[in-house]
């Protein structure tokens, strides 16, 4: 069973910056398109960001984020899915999951998404 394993998440201030991880070791991943999501209390799964398979066409699914968080990655000894949150917010405060989309090199839609990690929780207090 793949693993998708994040990390980075924690409790901030209004305004500070968090940079999430997610790693697996399934190099067939590093042919995948990935992404991030978050879930909020009480909402649905927020499409937060994917990036293609090279790296080199990342998508912001969230108008709040744009200008605000970046995605990157890095396809060696596997692959490590990057989240760099900056300038964060009390309304960023959710659980943030990473996913890969099997198969597919470029995922814009968040119906792609099938595999997934547990999930890191970001808090930010104002």
């Amino acid at each position: 069973q793949v693993q998708l394993v994040e990390s980075g998440g924690g409790s901030v201030q209004a305004g500070d910056s968090l940079r999430l991880s997610c790693t697996t070791s399934e190099h067939t991943f590093s042919t995948y398109a990935m992404g991030w999501f978050r879930q909020a209390p009480g909402k649905e799964r927020e499409f937060v960001a994917s990036i293609d398979y090279i790296g080199e066409r990342p998508f912001y699914a969230a108008d709040s984020v744009k200008g605000r968080f970046i995605i990157s990655r890095e396809n060696v000894a596997g692959v490590t899915v990057y989240l760099q949150m900056n300038n964060l917010k009390p309304e960023d405060t959710a659980v943030y999951y990473c996913a890969g989309a099997t198969g597919v090199t470029l995922a814009i839609v968040p119906r792609l998404f099938n595999t997934w990690g547990q999930g890191t929780q970001v808090t930010v207090s104002s």
